[in-house]
């Protein structure tokens, strides 16, 4: 109760003194148009949370990146998108966010079931590791209001590995739910989307979904997160049973808010 008390007073007293500037608040909704859909009462919860965002988490950046205040606002207003009806606490679990200019090259191990180590390279935009850091690329969260129309947002990717590891154990696809039941509905109907994608990339067929989703479920979840918040149309079409579930679990109905991009 005490707790829950002073936390109630810190978030005052953050929202009261360290609120984000209108300016730049106005240039980040501008700049992102899958933020500016929300109507006023949800920007301005959003704003809110992002204020509170930034006063809880540690920015790093590295090769020659200079922190900004466009930068640390346009990462937490992305990041509390899919957190807007649940709240931060999901986040409580990390506290670092380190952002590169750009991609970067990862040195990889696997041990397979022979024993034998294998060593390769991975080129990454974003990663989420348990307990934190996540980091991402500045360029693709920057180009997020253009990439949005093929489903892809960096941010929005990785905190969904962060709200799917928020239970304590590693990403398996499945955030914090509410008892047996939810979770085992939960796994049916993303599972079904999950070996539609995969059937229709055998198949030689071009779904709207990223095909990196096919990798695994816990690829799956994110990536289809990211179309359901800035190209929701696309994914309400494709899966309609997935954006329902999605609909339901983030309290949130992106395609009643954005509006339809045009077909090619």
């Amino acid at each position: 109760m005490i707790a829950r008390w002073w936390r109630r007073r810190r978030e005052a007293r953050t929202l009261r003194t360290r609120a984000v500037p209108s300016a730049l608040w106005q240039l980040t909704l501008q700049r992102y148009p899958f933020l500016a859909a929300l109507d006023d009462a949800g920007r301005e919860r959003l704003r809110a949370l992002v204020s509170l965002f930034l006063a809880d988490k540690e920015f790093t950046t590295v090769g020659g990146l200079e922190l900004s205040d466009e930068i640390a606002v346009a990462i937490a207003a992305q990041a509390c998108l899919p957190v807007l009806e649940l709240g931060l606490a999901a986040y409580d679990g990390f506290v670092g966010i380190v952002v590169h200019a750009d991609e970067v090259v990862a040195q990889r191990e696997h041990l397979d079931e022979d024993g034998i180590l294998h060593r390769y390279e991975e080129v990454l935009t974003g990663e989420a590791m348990e307990g934190g850091p996540v980091m991402l690329s500045w360029h693709d969260v920057a180009e997020a209001g253009v990439t949005a129309e093929r489903g892809y947002n960096v941010v929005i990717h990785e905190f969904v590995h962060v709200l799917d590891m928020a239970d304590g154990l590693p990403a398996d696809g499945v955030p914090v739910l509410a008892g047996r039941t939810a979770r085992a509905h939960w796994l049916q109907v993303l599972e079904a989307a999950y070996q539609r994608l995969c059937r229709e990339l055998d198949a030689g067929r071009e779904p709207f979904l990223d095909p990196y989703g096919a990798e695994a479920i816990e690829e799956f979840f994110p990536v289809a997160a990211e179309a359901f918040f800035v190209a929701p149309h696309a994914l309400r079409d494709e899966q309609p049973a997935l954006y329902e579930l999605f609909r339901e679990y983030f309290r949130q109905d992106p395609a009643a808010r954005l509006a339809p991009q045009p077909g090619p």
